[in-house]
């Protein structure tokens, strides 16, 4: 398994951070060829089912995640989600945190993933690019002048 993390201490506050980091099909926003959805209704909770399609028409590959721990942040508690990875490509977990720290709002991604039929040699990359991708996700989640 591959393992990596991402921290970054937006300008926004615990609430408005972790509506934008479970806020689903915004997701996909900077991930070449890929779209979310939703499978099970709303709201999100523990149980939901998330899909991340990518590729182009038949050509591609599902990796759909069920919300195993759905904690929103509460007065003196930090918020946390947990996606369990169950697909045929690509395995594994990721979790995200919203936390008020020293009068700031911390956000951290921890992600562990495995990618079949790609051997651990390329573990290295593999975290590095992910640690890439979802870095610029992140940032782009939190950015105050999203558009």
């Amino acid at each position: 398994m591959t393992a990596f993390r991402v921290e970054r201490t937006p300008a926004l506050g615990v609430g408005e951070a972790w509506r934008r980091m479970t806020d689903w099909p915004s997701h996909a926003a900077r991930v070449p060829l890929t779209r979310m959805s939703v499978r099970t209704p709303g709201p999100t909770r523990t149980g939901t089912v998330i899909v991340a399609r990518t590729g182009l028409g038949p050509a591609g590959f599902d990796d759909p995640m069920e919300i195993v721990v759905w904690q929103p942040p509460a007065e003196g508690r930090a918020g946390r989600c947990r996606l369990e990875k169950r697909g045929r490509v690509v395995t594994g977990w990721a979790e995200i945190r919203v936390r008020a720290e020293a009068g700031k709002t911390r956000v951290t991604w921890l992600e562990e993933v495995r990618v079949a039929a790609l051997p651990r040699l390329f573990d290295g990359v593999t975290a590095d690019a992910g640690r890439l991708m979802f870095g610029r996700e992140v940032d782009h989640l939190l950015r105050t002048d999203r558009r």
